[in-house]
């Protein structure tokens, strides 16, 4: 089968030529398409814990730790620990994060604007099944790997 011709071609190279068009977006502020991300995965009011930041976006934990070095040493966010649980961080946005969180947001809200000013809403709202459809295979796809590998491990 030809690579044109395959579903996750096309989702892979549609997310890429997406994510080029945010990285040139955040490079004007300093800032990639995935501290955006980050940034835009933050509670305002309250901030987010550090563990629920990951697996929203799918960061694997040393990245995340890293990337949040990061930000705190440009003064974006800062840690605050629970006064009643020593192990429970909360991820806080500073006055400058909150800026930074908004330009993110226009980004996304520009993009979303674009497409949807050239994309028909009836052609939108099958892309919008059919991409809920494939995400539903996928993730019953991994609960059975996941059961097939406890399934051996437990062989073992």
């Amino acid at each position: 089968m030809k690579k044109e011709k395959t579903v996750d071609f096309h989702i892979k190279w549609s997310w890429h030529t997406i994510s080029r068009m945010y990285n040139a977006y955040a490079a004007r502020y300093d800032m990639t398409m995935a501290i955006g991300y980050v940034l835009l995965n933050i509670d305002t009011e309250h901030g987010t814990p550090a563990t629920k930041i990951g697996p929203t976006l799918g960061m694997e934990p040393r990245s995340l730790v890293r990337m949040l070095k990061s930000l705190e040493e440009r003064g974006w966010v800062r840690r605050e620990i629970d006064d009643n649980d020593k192990r429970f961080v909360r991820i806080v946005l500073t006055e400058e994060g909150r800026r930074r969180r908004e330009m993110a947001r226009e980004g996304v809200i520009q993009f979303n604007q674009m497409i949807r000013e050239r994309i028909p809403l009836d052609k939108l709202v099958v892309f919008f099944d059919v991409i809920k459809d494939i995400n539903r295979i996928v993730e019953e796809e991994n609960q059975k790997l996941k059961a097939n590998e406890t399934e051996e491990l437990t062989l073992e």
